[in-house]
């Protein structure tokens, strides 16, 4: 028996020394952030792996090819962060699932833009055109609310940002409007008259709102707010400091200048605080319960 006994403190020993010795060797272990995006071609992206690293960060680059991905895998732990969506997207992703994800920072304003490979303005638009919009639940009535900004169409009074086809109160030259998945809209450009596509779909495919789009956004508009993008992580990890950093880096003027140079202007870095990001995420999030 005391030789069963002097096993085990002997055993248990082993386990405590190794626990201290495993503590001391990760003390200047090398911090790595996984940040989910929907296309890793952004010039952005290499910026700001080189300034993760010198602020001790291995920043790791994870795509997707889609919009919900991103926020599943942020959910289930894969990544650490993502940085791809809008807020409203994202509030409404939110809402229908119950993650307990945040906002932690903004990133860019992307304008919307109306593309076509068949006329070169909105004024040129014929009775019974087919006119392809993306259809999920944030960018559907993003666009249809430029569409009424371009005088295409009117909605009701009460569409808001929530809105869909049912909501248009006049549609003088009874447009087909054609809801579609996202990534899609570009592809069906030889067979619409216009499509909407948003700014990092038209990206992959080779477009920019102020080089080839007919119509976009107004960065300046007053009704922006809810297709700010942002980084989201885990509700638990909201605080956590080398996440913070990463939108901190996202701000400088290194990452502005790579999209200013890749996007030709038509991305805009938007700065707003950890405190106004979560105000922007209540006020989104009233429009989803």
């Amino acid at each position: 028996m005391k030789k069963l006994l002097l096993l085990a403190l002997t055993a248990l020993a082993a386990i405590v020394l190794a626990a201290c010795g495993g503590n001391e060797s990760t003390e200047g272990a090398e911090k790595v952030v996984k940040i989910g995006v929907n296309g890793a071609d952004g010039a952005q992206w290499p910026v700001m792996v080189e300034l993760a690293k010198k602020e001790g960060i291995t920043l790791e680059i994870v795509e997707f090819s889609d919009y919900i991905l991103p926020n599943k895998a942020l959910a289930a732990g894969d990544i650490d962060l993502n940085a791809f969506q809008t807020i409203s997207f994202f509030s409404n992703f939110v809402t229908e699932s119950g993650e307990d994800l945040v906002p932690i920072g903004t990133t860019v304003f992307a304008p919307l833009g109306v593309y076509s490979d068949k006329i070169t303005s909105l004024d040129e638009l014929q009775k019974g055109d087919k006119v392809a919009i993306p259809n999920d639940a944030s960018s559907l009535p993003r666009a249809l609310n430029l569409l009424q900004e371009a005088g295409v169409l009117e909605l009701s009074d009460d569409f808001g940002i929530t809105g869909d086809e049912t909501k248009i109160t006049s549609n003088p030259l009874e447009l087909e409007i054609i809801t579609m998945e996202p990534q899609q809209t570009p592809r069906v450009l030889p067979d619409v008259t216009i499509a909407l596509i948003n700014n990092g779909i038209a990206a992959q495919a080779g477009l920019t709102p102020t080089n080839d789009a007919i119509y976009y956004e107004n960065q300046e508009s007053e009704t922006v707010e809810p297709y700010i993008n942002i980084m989201a992580a885990r509700a638990e990890n909201a605080d956590n400091p080398d996440l913070l950093k990463i939108v901190e880096l996202y701000h400088t003027q290194e990452v502005e200048d790579a999209i200013i140079e890749e996007f030709k202007g038509s991305q805009f870095i938007i700065r707003k605080t950890a405190e106004e990001t979560a105000k922007m995420f209540e006020d989104m999030l009233k429009y989803y319960e």
